[in-house]
């Protein structure tokens, strides 16, 4: 039998990850995406003939319903959001609308189509916020610092909430943070990643950034979506934490961003305060312990095999933007 696995937010970087992953594990792979003005395919631009999109939206109930119903998945995995913590602070309603209820809005669509789908809800190291202890596990309470990481408590507890009420198999992945070349610019990885491939390319001067002293658990997305699919594999439903267990600062990914192209670091960094969060979240450290005995999953890419990948791809892209311009110009 071909499984069908139904992927929110598909046109993500996760999503894309997933949808690929699964697809090499010959599933039939549905996306749903959001109607815009402008499509943003790009990303999943060499699986557009191997997946299947339909459009519906986390705000609406019937659309959920009615998509559900026509694809009748085996699984759903639900990485739609709006992740980008910074933008959460200044659309604060327009989160908890996405993050929050429409996990509910999922959940709900689930229990009235068929409650045998197995469902993933992408939670987030976030919701630590201002950490309790270190390193932080499936027990550890929650203290989110932005509207974002409240957002996502929220989708968490209604998942546990519908797992024990109405007995779904439902589960949340407590991913810290993991990156790609596919990561958006938005992003202060990629952001770094990207400075750095123009920086030495000579088409920008200055990486402006925030606070440097910010630590995180970075790894890498390829290596995270393998333990979305595992959680759905099992026989019975659980949380679980995701990461590496290592933290590095903001400066330790600046220096080996850097480092990579042969440059010095500090002679093209600035500090904005700017781009300071209201509420920072200043440590952030996983044990994924129960994720390694029970789920059989460990990460394989490194943090500096991480920073590297994603250097190496700016300096593709940037060279390719380079090339095009020069031969628009002939």
């Amino acid at each position: 039998m071909t499984k069908r696995a139904l992927i929110t937010g598909i046109t993500g970087q996760d999503g894309s990850y997933l949808a690929k992953f699964l697809l090499e594990k010959d599933y039939e792979v549905h996306g749903m995406v959001r109607r815009a003005s402008t499509e943003n395919f790009e990303r999943i631009a060499d699986l557009r003939d191997r997946v299947q999109l339909h459009q519906a939206d986390l705000l609406d109930q019937l659309s959920l319903v009615r998509l559900i119903d026509r694809v009748r998945p085996h699984e759903l995995y639900n990485l739609a959001a709006m992740s980008f913590v910074p933008t959460s602070f200044e659309q604060p309603l327009l989160t908890g609308e996405f993050t929050g209820l429409g996990v509910t809005r999922v959940l709900e669509a689930i229990r009235q189509v068929d409650p045998k789908i197995r469902f993933y809800q992408a939670s987030s190291s976030e919701m630590f916020g201002s950490v309790r202890e270190e390193p932080q596990t499936e027990n550890t309470p929650f203290y989110p610092r932005s509207p974002y990481g409240v957002a996502k408590v929220y989708g968490h507890w209604i998942t546990v909430n519908y797992r024990e009420g109405f007995d779904i198999f439902a589960c949340s992945g407590i991913l810290f943070n993991h990156e790609s070349p596919l990561r958006g610019k938005e992003f202060v990885t990629r952001k770094i990643s990207d400075a750095a491939a123009r920086i030495k390319l000579g088409v920008q001067d200055k990486l402006y950034l925030g606070n440097l002293d910010a630590q995180r658990d970075w790894g890498f997305a390829g290596d995270y979506v393998r333990a979305m699919w595992l959680m759905l594999q099992q026989d019975k439903p659980d949380d679980y934490v995701v990461a590496t267990g290592e933290k590095h600062s903001v400066r330790q990914f600046v220096e080996l961003a850097f480092q990579h192209v042969g440059l010095d670091w500090k002679k093209y960094v600035e500090i904005d305060p700017a781009f300071y969060r209201p509420a920072d979240v200043h440590t952030l450290c996983g044990d994924a312990s129960r994720a390694h005995r029970e789920l059989g999953w460990k990460p394989e890419v490194t943090f500096p095999e991480l920073v590297r990948m994603m250097v190496d791809a700016d300096l593709k892209r940037v060279e390719k933007e380079i090339a095009d311009e020069d031969a628009a110009t002939r």
